[in-house]
This record gives C-alpha cells, sequence and structure tokens, in this order.
C-alpha cells in the first residue's frame, strides 16, 4: 500500500509539472508608423544590392578607418566588459537549468568515537567504538508550478539582453571611432587649407611691403597684411590643438595609450555615402539595444512565475542509502547497507504578506521593463529621422555652400587685380579674403558633418546592412 501511494503521489506531481504560473508573454506593443518621414536622395528606401554586407565602416573606403576599428574587438576594456557581463549571464542561465535535473551527492567518513560514560539516557554500548560510512544522496524537486522552468526562462532571456548589450557597446565604440576620426580628417582638411592661405597671405604681404617701400600704398595696409596672416596662422595652431585631442580619444577607444599612439594627417575628406534605409518595422528587429530592451521584458514577465510559484506547496523526493559499520568486518556488504526513500512536502501558512509583495513587486518590474521597451524604440525612431533630416539637409546645404565659395574665390581675385591697379584699397582685399577663407572652412564643416549624420544614421539604424542579422527570438 506505501508503495502505491508513493506512485500515485509521483504520478499526480509528474502532471503538475507542466504548469505555469507566469503570464503569457508577447512583447510590449508599440506603433510602428508605415514609413520614414525624412526621406531624400541621400537616403534610399531599400538596401541595394550593392551595400556593403560586412562592416559598416568600409562604405568609407578609408583603410586607416578599417584599420581602426578592427583593434576595438582586441584593444578596448570597454568591450571586455561586456563580454564578461555577457559570459555571467551564461553561467547564471547554466545554474538555473541545474535545477531540472536531479541532484547527485556522494560522501563518507570513517571516524573513532567516544561515548561519555555519563550522558544522559545512556544504555549500554561501547565506550569506544568505531564509524565507517559511505552513502549516496539524490534529491529532486517536482517542477509542479513552473518555477524552476521561469527562472531558466528568465536566464536565458537574461543572457540574450546581455549579448545584445554586447553587441550595443561594440556598435557604439564603433561609431565613437569613426565620430572621432571623421572629425580628425575634418581638421586635416581645415588645416591643409589654413595652410594654403598662410602661404598666400605671405605673399600678399611681401606684395604690400613693396609696394609700400615703393610709395605706392600707406603702412595701414602693411598692418592689414599682418594681421590678417598672424591671425589666420593662430586658427592653424587652434586646429592643430583640436587634432590632438581627437587623436587621444581614438587612442583610448583602441586601448592604446595616447603617449605612443598617432595617425598621420591626410587632408582629403572620405566621400559621403549614400546610406540604405529599410522600413521602419526592420528597426525593431536589428538595433542591439531594442532587442536588449524586449529581452529583459520577457525575463521580468517569467519571474513574475518563479514569485507566485512561492505562493504554493514545493514537493521534493529524496532518496539516501550507503552502508555503515562499526569497523568489522567487510563495509559494502549487504548487512552494512541502509537506504531511506520518500517526498517531503512544504508550504508556508503565514509569512506576513511577504511572498504577496514579492509577486506585486515581480508585476511592477515587468511593466517598469515594459515602459523602457517602449521608450527605446521612440527613442530609436527619434534617432533614425533626426540623422535622416540631417543627412538630408546637409546634402543641400553643401551644394549652396559650393556656390558661396566659387563667388568668393572670384571676388578675392577681382580684389587683388584691382588692388595691384591701385583702383581699390587693402582693406578690400583683407575683406575679399576673409570671406573666402570662411566660406571654404564652412563648406569643410559641412562635408564633415554630413559625414558625422551617415555614422549617427548608422548607429541609429543598428549598424550595417548585413542580411544575416537576425531578430533576437523570445525564449521558449
Amino acid at each position: 500500500m506505501p508503495r502505491v501511494k508513493l506512485f500515485g503521489l509521483a504520478a499526480t506531481a509528474l502532471a503538475l509539472t507542466g504548469c505555469s504560473l507566469a503570464p503569457p508573454y508577447a512583447p510590449p506593443q508599440v506603433t510602428v508608423p508605415p514609413a520614414y518621414k525624412e526621406m531624400g536622395p541621400w537616403t534610399p528606401a531599400s538596401p541595394a544590392d550593392a551595400a556593403p554586407r560586412g562592416p559598416w565602416w568600409t562604405v568609407y573606403g578609408d583603410e586607416t578607418l578599417t584599420g581602426l576599428e578592427q583593434k576595438i574587438e582586441t584593444g578596448n576594456p570597454d568591450l571586455a566588459l561586456a563580454l564578461a557581463r555577457y559570459d555571467e549571464a551564461r553561467a547564471s542561465l547554466a545554474q538555473a537549468r541545474a535545477s531540472l535535473v536531479p541532484e547527485l551527492d556522494v560522501g563518507g567518513s570513517a571516524t573513532a568515537n567516544r561515548q561519555s560514560a555519563n550522558r544522559p539516557l545512556r544504555v549500554g554500548g561501547p565506550s569506544y567504538y568505531q564509524d565507517d560510512t559511505v552513502g549516496a544522496t539524490i534529491s529532486y524537486e517536482f517542477d509542479l508550478w513552473g518555477r524552476v522552468r521561469n527562472m531558466v526562462a528568465a536566464g536565458k532571456a537574461n543572457a540574450q539582453a546581455s549579448a545584445a548589450d554586447v553587441a550595443s557597446v561594440r556598435l557604439s565604440l564603433e561609431a565613437q571611432v569613426a565620430d572621432a576620426y571623421l572629425n580628425l580628417r575634418g581638421l586635416d582638411a581645415q588645416a591643409a587649407l589654413l595652410d594654403q592661405a598662410t602661404g598666400a597671405y605671405a605673399k600678399a604681404l611681401d606684395l604690400t611691403q613693396v609696394l609700400h617701400t615703393g610709395g605706392a600704398v600707406a603702412g595701414l595696409d602693411v598692418g592689414r597684411a599682418k594681421t590678417q596672416l598672424q591671425s589666420t596662422q593662430a586658427l592653424r595652431t587652434d586646429v592643430g590643438a583640436q587634432r590632438a585631442l581627437y587623436e587621444h580619444a581614438i587612442a583610448a577607444l583602441v586601448g592604446e595609450p595616447a603617449s605612443v599612439f598617432s595617425i598621420a594627417p591626410d587632408a582629403k575628406l572620405p566621400p559621403t555615402p549614400r546610406t540604405p534605409v529599410s522600413a521602419p518595422s526592420d528597426l525593431l528587429q536589428r538595433r542591439p539595444d531594442i532587442a536588449a530592451a524586449e529581452r529583459r521584458a520577457a525575463a521580468a514577465n517569467a519571474q513574475i512565475g518563479v514569485a507566485r510559484a512561492a505562493l504554493y506547496p514545493t514537493l521534493t523526493l529524496d532518496a539516501t542509502g550507503g552502508f555503515q559499520t562499526a569497523g568489522a568486518g567487510n563495509l559494502l556488504s549487504a548487512a552494512n547497507s541502509w537506504w531511506t526513500l520518500g517526498p517531503s512536502i512544504a508550504m508556508a501558512l503565514f509569512d506576513g504578506g511577504r511572498r504577496k509583495a514579492v509577486v506585486r513587486a515581480s508585476r511592477d518590474q515587468f511593466d517598469e521593463a515594459s515602459a523602457t521597451y517602449k521608450s527605446t524604440v521612440l527613442t530609436a525612431f527619434q534617432q533614425v529621422e533626426d540623422n535622416l533630416a540631417l543627412c538630408n539637409r546637409l546634402a543641400g546645404e553643401s551644394r549652396q555652400q559650393a556656390a558661396a565659395v566659387q563667388a568668393a574665390q572670384q571676388t578675392e581675385a577681382l580684389a587683388l587685380v584691382q588692388y595691384r591697379m591701385g583702383a581699390v584699397t587693402y582693406l578690400d582685399v583683407v575683406t575679399a579674403q576673409t570671406v573666402d577663407l570662411d566660406a571654404q572652412r564652412t563648406e569643410l564643416s559641412i562635408e564633415t558633418r554630413r559625414l558625422l549624420a551617415s555614422v549617427d544614421l548608422v548607429r541609429a539604424l543598428g549598424g550595417g546592412w548585413n542580411p544575416t542579422i537576425a531578430p533576437v527570438a523570445p525564449a521558449s
């Protein structure tokens, strides 16, 4: 009869192991627009077949940038930290999964013992005896209410979120390197322009001094020419200082000391790429921070099931057995064997509402994770639209500024010709030179901003255009 009861209890427990007290999970709902609002000639509506399928920074065609990006994987400590957290999340998942199978423990002891002659209630027996024991214990908790399975589901979702965090950190670091590098190249172009202007202003100063020596112009013109030259030299020095800061920032990002790191100047800016932009719904699948937020919502949902399971009884089946002897004869004999087998059940009758409070807190944590997910999605769409607007508006601004540069150069050339002929004062030349230099510097600044906007758009879209990138599957 006891065996019948035991088997009946085990059958009932196995039937209950299919239960789960976690609410059915679905990703939090967010309204997805049918199309991006800020579209234009620099942002095609869908990826082209010729678009880069590997590292996204190759669209700039700069080998130095490619080399710097590749150093992030092994040199950056922030990425190493994110990878360590991912490994920690995987270890926690393995720990949760271990509860799905029985635990087996073995042990043994060999002790010499002496009983007190005055021990209370002692009835005979030797004062000295040997106690040799070897045994094993098997323990298994029936997952009646899905507590263990929900712990595994939460661990799996957290591990997936941690993996998405690694991708997010990697993308952020890649974009930071690209930002700093393109800013540095923009400053190289500014430095080359200022060097060219310095040479032209030095020749203009020489011309003015010759004319002044011959009595053709006043000393005021010489002073203006010197001021123009020295102001341009000061701008060149400031550009050099800014470049040094970006170079130091790149060194830290790639994991090298700034004192031994350098990048050779290159005044040529890379061309601004045309950025393919896919459907808005793809944004939910490819951005790693969105994937991480969704997985954390799934983990919080599973934790509700873990908290609710604590309100119900726990059923554990324990089996213990081994051999024990007082030191005489063969330890591993049938006469020395012993065992115990049977289930145990436990349930809290009163805890002051602690477990119910934990359930309420777990539901609040799910609401918090859902709100974080929705906020992350809305922020992502804002960032895409912001950078689409920049890419498209800056393209038009670049064309307008190029026309302004052409007009300023013509004005400067005409002013110099008229100055040599004595038709205008040197103030007109200085004004024309200043306008021309400012127009060219503005043009370089716009081109640099276009490059930076393209990097920010890549970051907002979640990376390059690799068709193998798939959304993170929900935990089963």
